[in-house]
């Protein structure tokens, strides 16, 4: 039963339906279907077969900070110092296990992620056109395609009208490639399969229907996939800035370690000893756990996103949407419902008819406006939709529309004035599909029954001020007139009419031929904006973002939809696609930043608008849901696509999908972009104070020529929390709401600035000399005793903790984003604590760490000092707080008295 795409394309229709067993009129009954699927499998491409655990945990050795401890042991093995041989070969399996688990996380988020954006398909199946899933695909099944669909599968086309697919996965021709039906001679080459429509590529124009000749693996896709599967992911630009942050603090944490190393061997001290505390502070030093806690924050946030019904398919789009400060909507469908309705119809004889009732379906109906004679109206009207019906390749099935909105309308209308299959009086000869640039759609039909002759007729709709140039004549109750000058103002001033109220204006128009046309009349569309949208772009407008709408509608309907969301049309020009054409790239990207509306724009319009606003320095979102938004989409720097009503083509471009089709959604996105550049930032300023910390406690006491205050077991415990759960729970920080007032995040703006430097510096010295201070404190009875040690071990691992609550937050207190807020954090911190008090009094543990049981009155003083790193943080951030607060009076009360002057 299997055919490979050469044979199938050298093969009739009729004998590939035959090989495969299926009628075209009906497709496959499901019994069938079902046992194919048994036969054949999911119509899906088969995954790279997954590393086992284990080999994936001790992937993780490789590190080579790791190897040089195990070497470490090594040598402590061979120097018969067996209690620090497994000491140290102990910590590096909690290290490892640690880094092992965060990535697990990771991946398990990150899978989670593909199972989001199911592809459907429209598929014939025992006769009746169903829309399912397009895994469930199997050969034989009967597939219809239209503009914007991802073709499901390899498949072997018997109609096809006017169909131009994108095969540029295959051929890298960047110009659709146009098919045909007739069977081809024998031959090797995407290029000589015209009738063949290959898995994975996307519809540009017209549509046509097949047969599934190849499903999942099988798939001429499926070599490609085998290909994209073996190339390494690249790495995010924040993770590879992560990367170069990790690599600066490497050097110089290998450049102080060296120095310790050195000082410690001229003052005499073992050698295998500072290379121990040497490497094992390399360990501790080294923020190795920034990559994975970038990549882990990104992929919860990911998580958190498909929650509030956003789902991102690259990770970097998360931080990016923080970044954005320029949102180029698309208004059909986007900032609109795209739940089309005509509300009004004016026909050729300027009868006026308003249209009650919403969605597809024939609830509703027609009232006439005042009219002496009711029969010729109403006979206008059904000659006027009946163009709209036949002119037409939506289908509406229990209120469910298979097509595209406007298409949708207009059958709605018609199904409103009683015109159920209208369309099927007439057999389609031949289709001039709607393109972007063209605005106009037409058919060409002759009549199934009843005349003789059987004259050819075109069936028109689009643009009026396309269709009205074709058309040479206008319809008065069945009688044909001339079209003036003075009369085709009359319906352009009809359309303006309209158009100023927001609605959508399709011409309607009938004729002999395309140059020949008769026009009938042009309807309203209502396409109302979204609820809740003037909401979100004003609240997006006010924390910096500007918004730009970008249409192919007319001037008035463009200017009126601008006005109902809340953009201001009066003090900023309008530019349409004609005038984008006239200028430069200099002239518009001199424009680009005071327009608010883009309208009677093409793909190609969308392009230069966003080149031009990135050219101008901006982070620009895009947003569509055409195919038309496309390249657009791809582009930006955020595509975002909507994904109830969206194309696949723009769901294939775009970074991120809005499920429920909400542009407030948008808002949540950017809340949590935002956050999670904070969060990844917190989690900077604990690892660098508490590896400075570490740092400098052990330079110093070299310097000094004292002993060590923390043993290589001590040290690595430390690198547990600075990398573990404690750490990580700073990624996880919920998202503050304040974030969206703040303005979008200037990416040239380093991971370290000024103000986290010094915030670094301050809990770092504030560690050092407490800890230096118990430590000196205890040392005053003699010589280092187990319990030096342990007062000083204690009083690092509590700065630590309390250092990490004020790392929280850079500006606010902890006492208003709430103590409790973060349940993940709490929760760490208090098995560290647990930790250390095992580290302190379970005995095995006390052997291995080298520490002793401590009174309730020395935690108790360890508490109360190490707390002044978080009260004094606290402290500096209500200072800031106020100093602001003051700076923003004064600059409101300079701005009033200027007004006022």
């Amino acid at each position: 039963m299997w055919l490979s795409t050469a044979e199938a394309s050298s093969l009739g229709a009729e004998e590939v339906a035959g090989r495969l067993q299926v009628d075209i009129r009906t497709g496959l009954w499901w019994e069938e279907a079902d046992h194919r699927k048994q036969l054949f499998g999911h119509n899906e491409l088969n995954l790279k077969e997954e590393e086992p655990t284990w080999k994936k945990y001790a992937e993780q050795f490789k590190n080579p900070l790791i190897l040089l401890l195990l070497g470490s042991a090594v040598v402590s093995v061979c120097m018969r110092q067996f209690d620090d041989a497994i000491s140290i070969t102990v910590a590096i399996i909690i290290v490892v296990t640690v880094a092992f688990v965060q990535e697990y996380r990771s991946e398990k988020s990150l899978e989670e992620l593909s199972k989001l954006v199911p592809p459907a398909c429209h598929c014939l199946r025992q006769g009746r056109l169903e829309t399912f899933l397009a895994r469930d695909l199997v050969p034989g099944d009967v597939v219809y395609l239209n503009i914007g669909d991802r073709v499901p599968a390899d498949i072997r086309l018997f109609e096809a009208i006017d169909l131009a697919i994108d095969e540029s996965s295959f051929t890298g021709e960047t110009e659709p490639a146009n098919k045909s039906t007739a069977p081809l001679l024998k031959s090797n080459g995407h290029n000589a399969k015209k009738n063949i429509a290959f898995m994975g590529t996307l519809v540009r124009c017209g549509n046509g229907k097949g047969i599934v000749i190849n499903t999942g693996a099988k798939s001429e896709f499926g070599e490609v996939f085998a290909m994209m599967q073996a190339e390494e992911a690249p790495k995010t630009p924040l993770q590879r800035s992560m990367d170069i942050l990790g690599t600066q603090l490497s050097f110089y944490s290998f450049c102080i370690i060296g120095i310790i190393m050195l000082l410690g061997w001229i003052q005499g001290k073992a050698i295998l000893e500072m290379f121990t505390i040497g490497v094992s502070l390399a360990v501790a030093a080294i923020p190795e756990g920034l990559p994975i806690v970038v990549t882990v924050t990104l992929a919860l946030g990911v998580m958190r996103m498909a929650k509030r019904k956003a789902i991102v398919k690259k990770l970097p789009t998360v931080e990016t949407l923080g970044c954005v400060n320029v949102i180029c909507s698309d208004k059909t469908g986007t900032i609109t419902k795209n739940e089309m309705t005509v509300t009004i119809i004016v026909t050729s004889e300027s009868y006026v008819a308003d249209v009650t009732g919403a969605g597809y379906n024939a609830v509703g109906e027609i009232k006439l406006r005042k009219c002496d004679n009711v029969e010729l109206a109403r006979a206008a009207i059904s000659n006027m939709l009946e163009v709209g019906c036949v002119c037409n390749n939506a289908i509406i099935q229990n209120d469910t529309l298979l097509g595209q909105p406007t298409e949708g309308a207009l059958l709605a209308a018609g199904m409103k004035n009683g015109m159920y299959g209208v369309a099927d009086k007439y057999l389609r000869l031949q289709e001039y599909p709607f393109s972007s640039e063209q605005k106009m759609m037409a058919v060409k039909c002759t009549a199934k029954y009843g005349e003789q002759n059987r004259q050819e007729v075109f069936f028109v709709k689009g643009a009026l001020e396309k269709i009205l140039p074709q058309c040479t004549k206008y319809s008065v109750n069945g009688q044909l007139y001339s079209l003036t000058q003075k009369k085709e103002q009359e319906f352009f001033a009809e359309a303006y009419e309209i158009g100023q109220r927001g609605l959508r204006v399709i011409g309607l128009a009938r004729g002999v031929s395309l140059q020949d046309l008769v026009y009938v009349g042009l309807v309203g569309i209502c396409d109302p904006p979204r609820p809740h949208v003037r909401d979100a772009i004003t609240t997006l407008m006010s924390s910096g973002v500007r918004i730009k709408m970008v249409t192919g509608d007319a001037k008035e309907t463009a200017a009126a939809i601008a006005n109902m969301i809340g953009l201001d049309v009066m003090h900023t020009k309008l530019i349409s696609g004609d005038e984008i054409d006239s200028l430069t790239e200099q002239q518009l990207e001199d424009r680009i930043n005071n327009v608010s509306v883009f309208y009677r724009v093409t793909p190609k319009h969308k392009l230069c608008i966003v080149k031009a606003l990135q050219k101008k320095g901006n982070i620009v979102g895009m947003t569509g849901d055409g195919v038309n938004d496309g390249v657009a989409l791809k582009k930006a720097d955020i595509g975002i696509a909507m994904g109830m009503n969206g194309t696949d083509v723009c769901k294939e471009a775009a970074d991120m999908i809005l499920v429920d089709d909400d542009f407030q959604t948008i808002i949540a996105a950017i809340e949590e972009g935002k956050g999670i550049f904070y969060n990844i930032r917190n989690f900077v300023r604990f690892q660098l104070s508490t590896s400075i910390a570490a740092l400098s406690l052990i330079a110093l006491a070299t310097l000094m020529g004292i002993p060590n205050p923390l043993n290589a077991m001590q040290i690595l415990w430390i690198n547990i929390i600075m990398d573990g759960p404690p750490a990580q729970s700073l990624g996880v920080e919920p998202v503050d709401k304040d974030v969206l007032k703040q303005k979008p995040r200037n990416t040239k703006e380093p991971m370290i600035t000024k103000h986290l430097i010094v915030n670094v510096l301050l809990s770092a010295a504030i560690i050092i000399l407490g800890t230096l201070w118990v430590y000196n404190r205890e040392m005053t009875s003699g010589g280092i005793t187990a319990r030096d040690t342990t007062m000083t071990f204690t009083c690092f691992v509590f700065f630590d903790m309390f250092n990490a609550l004020s790392c929280r937050s850079q500006t606010k207190s902890i006492f208003t984003i709430g103590l409790l807020s973060n349940k993940m954090f709490l929760v760490a911190v208090t098995l560290s604590v647990v930790g250390q008090m095992l580290v302190i009094y379970f005995p095995p543990l006390q052997r291995i760490f080298q520490t002793e049981a401590l009174f309730m009155k020395d935690l108790v003083f360890l508490v109360a000092l190490t707390s002044s790193v978080f009260i004094i943080s606290e402290l500096k951030k209500l200072l800031e707080r106020r100093l602001i607060k003051r700076r923003s009076a004064s600059q409101r009360y300079i701005k009033s008295e200027m007004n006022y002057v």
